[in-house]
């Protein structure tokens, strides 16, 4: 199964491939299997993040109309075809054991509080959480040996990208209202990417290692290693220059200041990743 087997963005769980997937490739993956698993928590979660996202930029009727009817629907439609890929292939895991104690910890995070102070801002915060979802996406499609793996996560990047430039259009819109000037934007860029290091991801997979491992501690070595391992798994094929253009766009920068920051991102990022 590859991305384009299906028309973009009229994928649904019907035409998906059951039939097709290797479970014995999956299985040998499972480091891959157990991210795809925290995936699907936090993107059926996401309808959370839209009422009060929709709530936040209530006035704004463009917005607000794409979040209700395409973003969201997008985001649970990821959801459950991850749940439904991890089902497939590990009927012994207790998915709706591990949403559920997902669900009860990660409701309580979302909140107004977490938003930027202003509707232009966390459109550009949301810039850096796209590009965070669609670069981590095509790190599993590249990291994913079994094929059907592959060709849903691809879809699911694709999906990602246009809901990216959905949010960079309403950055720009806010922004010719608001004027922030290139160093407060870049200030929510790094503060955004500083906090998905350490935020919903790391809840997510307690929970699946948790359900995995009821007797480990959330401090201990085991959920350590597990997720240095779950790392290890997709970094390898994470395409690093991707983000650094991505999350950097709304800061706007000149054209020739961009040709010398990015490199020296791109290498910097590198050197960290690897040790």
């Amino acid at each position: 199964m590859r991305a384009n087997d299906l028309r973009l963005p009229d994928w649904t769980l019907d035409t998906v491939p059951w039939d097709r997937v290797d479970r014995d490739a999956a299985r040998r993956q499972g480091q891959l299997l157990d991210l795809v698993a925290a995936a699907s928590f936090v993107e059926i979660a996401s309808d959370l993040y839209t009422r009060n996202l929709a709530s936040y930029a209530q006035g704004n009727e463009s917005l607000t109309r794409w979040l209700a009817t395409g973003w969201e629907h997008e985001e649970m439609r990821h959801g459950h075809v991850l749940r439904d890929y991890v089902r497939h292939v590990d009927p012994d895991f207790d998915w709706q054991a591990a949403y559920t104690a997902f669900f009860a910890e990660y409701s309580a995070l979302c909140t107004l509080d977490e938003f930027e102070p202003t509707p232009g801002l966390e459109m550009a915060a949301r810039c850096v959480v796209e590009t965070g979802t669609a670069t981590y996406y095509e790190a599993l499609s590249l990291a994913a040996k079994e094929p059907v793996l592959a060709g849903i996560t691809a879809l699911i990047r694709a999906d990602e990208v246009r809901h990216f430039k959905h949010f960079y259009r309403y950055f720009r819109d806010y922004q010719e209202r608001e004027s922030h000037g290139r160093l407060r934007v870049l200030r929510v860029v790094l503060k955004r990417v500083i906090e998905a290091r350490n935020s919903d991801a790391e809840c997510a997979l307690w929970h699946v290692f948790h359900t995995r491992h009821a007797g480990e501690r959330r401090n201990g070595a085991a959920f350590r290693e597990f997720c240095r391992a779950s790392t290890r798994a997709v970094m390898r094929h994470y395409p690093i220059g991707m983000a650094i253009r991505m999350a950097l766009k709304p800061v706007d920068l000149a054209p020739s200041v961009a040709r010398r920051v990015e490199p020296a991102l791109e290498w910097a990022a590198r050197r960290v990743l690897t040790l």
